[in-house]
């Protein structure tokens, strides 16, 4: 009886002991978070808001007159502008074909890598698979431009060679948006390649065994084993590239400059001659925050359906 009242007593004398180690811990975790935190809000909270700011003022680097409020005038010009309408339209098109062939061959080379994880050279294939995904866009724009040129490229050189006509793919008004959805299909299949293996990782060996000794046909296979497991991972590769694609801009810029005419000219190019041509800062930050909008609501969604589906299944 009196070893347990000692007991006791001590754990009592020992409580402040512990709140006070608990409190230290507090500090250190927020301590070795602060300088992440303070680059966070520097360098993308404290723009975000400025941006928004702006986005309500007739504002002109260029011009003598002090920033005027308009209101919700700059997002009125910018409904009303044809020109950027037609960009938003094209973006629109050049999202939609880049990620569905992305998409498509992604899973494709992805299902073929993992049906064959014990072939030779396995590791270095995929090592040259993903080079194109780790290269900057800037240099992979520079490196097809030179590939493409009509007087020093490779590829019009065994154009020539074979007895054809030299190609200009890139000043041409029909062959120039398909080139950028080519090179940009060359440069993230390998992401979707990535994110297909990593959710066919997710699926249990023992389910898969359990699927082969059964003998389920292939598409029952997918649809109750290989899909409820890969579904998440795969749709969120999904969504991040098509939030990535809608802001495509070095690729365009660096291999057309948005021509020839407006032919390649997507939103991201609008927005950068805007800001950095015309400087006109308010009207740009308007655009900004439409693509910034478009972005949380494609998040949105995703997570609307992802949600929605998880309470169906519960």
């Amino acid at each position: 009886m009196a070893k347990s009242v000692e007991t006791l007593e001590q754990s009592i004398k020992d409580v402040p002991k512990a709140k006070k180690l608990e409190s230290k811990k507090t500090w250190l975790s927020w301590g070795l978070l602060a300088p992440v935190l303070f680059f966070f809000i520097l360098m993308s909270v404290l723009p975000t808001v400025w941006m928004f700011g702006l986005a309500f003022y007739d504002y002109t680097l260029t011009s003598a007159q002090n920033p005027r409020f308009v209101g919700f005038d700059n997002f009125r010009d910018f409904l009303a502008n044809r020109a950027l309408a037609g960009a938003v339209s094209r973006t629109l098109i050049f999202v939609l074909s880049a990620v569905i062939l992305q998409t498509i061959l992604g899973i494709l080379i992805g299902v073929l890598f993992w049906k064959n994880d014990k072939m030779p050279g396995r590791r270095l294939a995929l090592t040259l698979l993903f080079t194109p995904m780790v290269v900057t866009p800037i240099a992979t724009s520079l490196f097809w431009k030179f590939i493409l040129d009509p007087t020093l490229g490779v590829l019009n050189f065994f154009v020539s060679t074979f007895g054809f006509d030299r190609i200009d793919t890139l000043s041409s008004t029909t062959l120039a948006f398909p080139t950028l959805v080519f090179v940009d299909t060359w440069m993230w299949t390998p992401f979707m390649t990535l994110m297909t293996l990593a959710a066919l990782g997710s699926v249990p060996k023992a389910e898969l065994e359990a699927a082969r000794v059964d003998r389920l046909p292939l598409t029952r296979l997918i649809r109750t084993v290989i899909w409820p497991h890969a579904k998440f991972i795969l749709g969120l590769g999904l969504l991040l590239r098509i939030i990535d694609a809608f802001k495509t801009m070095d690729l365009a810029y660096v291999m057309t400059g948005g021509g020839p005419g407006d032919r390649t000219e997507l939103i991201a190019v609008s927005l950068y001659r805007f800001a950095f041509k015309s400087f006109k800062l308010g009207y740009s930050s308007a655009v900004s925050v439409f693509l910034l909008f478009v972005a949380i609501a494609l998040t949105a969604i995703y997570l609307y359906v992802l949600n929605a589906r998880k309470k169906a299944e519960e």
